[in-house]
């Protein structure tokens, strides 16, 4: 099976939340964020098979990428556009659940993704 495209999303352009949050753990705490960025690369790898205990289903159409090093719960939300592209729109760190607030704000990413996807995919400006 191919591996799916896994991109970043943007409120505005150069502004990928989910890239800030990454960077900001990689400063904090490298093991993590290497964690965090092999799940991403699971993601990328098996699409919509990954499951529990390294993805798991929220709701209307937003997943969980799930990570935990020592005992702090990371987690990447995402949904799927399409067949192959999987976008990450949020990026937590929590102790219990999900906060319902979190879900909305990927919600509300994924509904600006859908209405523009060119708009809404982060596109480094390294070259």
């Amino acid at each position: 099976m191919p591996e799916r495209e896994v991109v970043f999303c943007q409120d505005r352009p150069g502004d990928a939340p989910v890239l800030e949050w990454l960077e900001n753990l990689r400063r904090n705490n490298e093991r993590a964020y290497a964690k965090c960025v092999a799940k991403i690369e699971r993601l990328a790898e098996l699409g919509q098979e990954l499951r529990r205990p390294e993805a798991d289903y929220l709701r209307d159409g937003v997943y969980e990428l799930r990570s935990r090093f020592g005992t702090v719960n990371y987690r990447i939300l995402y949904f799927f556009h399409g067949r192959t592209l999987a976008v990450l729109a949020h990026a937590l760190t929590k102790k219990a659940k999900v906060p319902t607030a979190d879900i909305n704000r990927a919600l509300g990413r994924k509904a600006k993704f859908e209405s523009d996807p060119e708009t809404h995919t982060y596109e480094s400006n390294e070259s």
